[in-house]
């Protein structure tokens, strides 16, 4: 297996290429949705699978489990960019919801890859050293919800990283394993990090599939049927039947 130190520069490296810095907080479904190459399908998936990828040559697909919270998916991709951009000899790979109990090498470098590209060791050290003035074994609830928020990570995958740098004992964070939204709503943070998707916004296809099938009807290579239908395949009856809104759009 790869060492951290590796797989954290290799984090980096991603980040860089995306066009984003070594440290801030990174805004990945943007981040996703302005590369040309990539597809991001959410859909519902079994409690036990986080999410999955596919590469066929340039076509990089990413599945996420939309019934996930927003946290978990956003840990999701970035666990699938590492299987899509540094694994090699693979065409597909699905990947499981449980941080620890995981075996494959694979699997555990991806997460730590996953981790690192949200929160780089140096960015979450500086956090925890300079914004919480905190030293390894010393942070409380409200330590872990600020780091969570601030980098937009889940509860299970921030408590993974803390007992993996040395910030928390694994008898100390399984007692942070409840009551997980109400410990942010007393820090005043919305619940949007503890969430899934809503149920109606659970199946949608973003990036390179929808402007393939844009740039087929631009260049009347297909039937506006087809068209509709590729669009109705990629569950974006949005575009195809127009966008529901109960107000009118503002521009302001």
């Amino acid at each position: 297996m790869k060492e951290n130190i590796e797989l954290n520069a290799e984090a980096i490296s991603l980040r860089k290429q995306f066009g984003e810095d070594a440290g801030s907080p990174i805004e990945i479904f943007s981040l996703l949705q302005n590369n040309e190459d990539l597809t991001t399908v959410f859909y519902p998936m079994s409690d036990r699978i986080s999410g999955m990828c596919i590469r066929d040559g340039n076509n990089k697909i990413i599945g996420v489990n939309s019934t996930s919270t927003y946290g978990r998916q956003r840990y999701t991709i970035a666990h699938e960019l590492y299987h899509l951009f540094f694994q090699e000899d693979f065409n597909s790979i699905i990947c499981p919801m449980d941080l620890e109990t995981d075996k494959d090498p694979q699997e555990k470098e991806a997460n730590m890859f996953a981790s690192y590209f949200l929160a780089p060791y140096e960015a979450l050290a500086h956090f925890i050293r300079n914004k919480l003035g905190k030293k390894k074994y010393s942070l409380e609830i409200n330590d872990v919800v600020r780091i969570e928020q601030y980098f937009g990570l889940s509860r299970q995958a921030t408590l993974w990283r803390l007992i993996n740098d040395g910030y928390l004992t694994r008898y100390k964070a399984d007692t942070m394993k409840t009551k997980i939204i109400s410990s942010a709503l007393r820090l005043g943070f919305d619940s949007k990090l503890y969430l899934p998707t809503p149920e109606e916004n659970q199946y949608i296809t973003f990036g390179k599939y929808i402007n393939l099938v844009e740039e087929l009807k631009n260049r009347e290579l297909i039937s506006t049927g087809k068209y509709e239908e590729l669009l109705l395949d990629g569950f974006r009856g949005d575009i195809v039947y127009g966008f529901s809104t109960q107000e009118d759009e503002k521009y302001d």
